[in-house]
């Protein structure tokens, strides 16, 4: 007879369904976030960013066993995901047996062009275990088991808003609420503080984002590093020393929200009920902003980091890092090692690691670079296709 935790007992999903699981392993490689992280993002988090999450020390556990929770955060407005990519990476290095681990749904826009991967590291944020966030693979994922989820509901206006709407949640998506509704799990929400200032004083134009999502960028923020941008190409992907602060929330459940049958609600009903989970949201944010966000970039510990961490330089500095991502891709995709360590405090690694990955160069030569960048940014992209 099965048990609770035999498969026959799981919640079996419709056909369509079924049919899209594969999505659960499509590109997702474990041992390319561990690799990652273990040559990189752990240097960069310590002396760069020094992260911190607040709250998580009993990581939450899930309401039901077989149903993902939902865990969601407001986006930093203006600057490539590092605030993401920072965030999981702490979570995967600390959290025990990382079941509970968060998999990200994506704006597809991110993983439609090479260019909008960091440093142009093909296919980072699917092996990196993101999912594009449409609608037949949000509903998939509530099925998996492996993981929890994650999303930033605000979406594409969350992270295109400007300086000036910095810690002001947008419109959340429905979808969120739709899908906490219809397999009763929970919705974890985290705020992420000093994300803002990664790429402080950016501000856009709703014409200007409409103009660049056609070539497969989400925005283009007019700030103090557009002229750097031009002029030096790594600065795209480049981040302030911005001192992340992830706070754990209040758990939300919609589902216990509503006063009648989900089968009767109605696209207004969700709207009104993602307005009334925006404002629990944005209250808890502000109150996290004004006890953790006083003081974005703590230059006196940022310093004592670089002096502790001196033999790794320059690789904790942004300008080294299209030297450090190149790298680790020619080691671990085009040579397909595994397993390896890259010896970043040897003398002359920055050297090597430029002649080893010629390209790199592309990313210092002002304005012409950008035209290398963009034959292999969009090799293989049509501009402006769906996924």
């Amino acid at each position: 007879m099965p048990t609770a935790t035999t498969p026959a007992a799981l919640p079996q999903p419709p056909p369509a369904i079924q049919a899209n699981q594969h999505i659960y392993s499509d590109y997702f490689e474990e041992d390319f976030v561990h690799t990652l992280d273990d040559n990189i993002l752990q240097l960069l988090d310590a002396v760069w960013f020094r992260s911190r999450l607040v709250g998580f020390e009993d990581f939450p556990e899930r309401n039901d066993p077989d149903v993902p929770l939902i865990f969601a955060s407001n986006h930093s407005g203006m600057a490539f995901p590092w605030d993401a990519i920072v965030a999981l990476a702490h979570m995967w290095r600390t959290l025990p047996g990382q079941r509970g681990l968060p998999r990200p749904l994506s704006a597809p826009l991110l993983s439609q062009s090479t260019l909008m991967n960091p440093f142009q590291v093909k296919d980072f944020w699917k092996k990196c275990g993101c999912v594009d966030a449409t609608t037949l693979n949000f509903e998939t994922m509530m099925y998996y088991q492996d993981h929890n989820l994650m999303l930033y509901p605000e979406g594409v206006p969350g992270i295109g808003k400007g300086f000036n709407k910095k810690y002001e949640l947008q419109r959340l998506a429905s979808s969120m609420v739709r899908h906490s509704i219809a397999h009763r799990t929970d919705v974890v929400p985290f705020y992420t503080i000093n994300g803002e200032y990664l790429n402080p004083f950016a501000y856009s134009w709703p014409w200007l984002n409409n103009l660049s999502k056609k070539i497969g960028i989400p925005f283009i923020p007019l700030g103090p590093i557009v002229l750097l941008v031009l002029l030096q190409p790594w600065s795209f992907y480049m981040a302030y020393p911005a001192q992340l602060t992830f706070v754990r929330g209040s758990r939300i459940r919609p589902y216990e929200m509503i006063d009648k049958d989900p089968a009767d609600l109605t696209r207004e009903d969700y709207t009104a009920l993602s307005e009334r989970v925006r404002l629990l949201m944005q209250a808890e944010l502000e109150a996290a902003v004004a006890k953790h966000g006083q003081q974005p970039y703590r230059w006196r510990e940022l310093w004592q980091r670089m002096k502790a961490n001196w033999r790794y330089f320059p690789f904790f500095l942004p300008v080294a890092w299209p030297a450090l991502f190149q790298e680790f891709e020619r080691l671990y995709v085009r040579e397909g090692r595994r397993g390896f360590k890259m010896e970043l405090d040897k003398p002359g690694a920055w050297l090597r690691m430029v002649w080893r990955n010629p390209f790199t160069l592309s990313f210092f030569i002002p304005i012409l670079g950008w035209i290398p960048i963009a034959i292999r940014g969009y090799r293989g992209h049509r501009i402006g296709e769906k996924p």
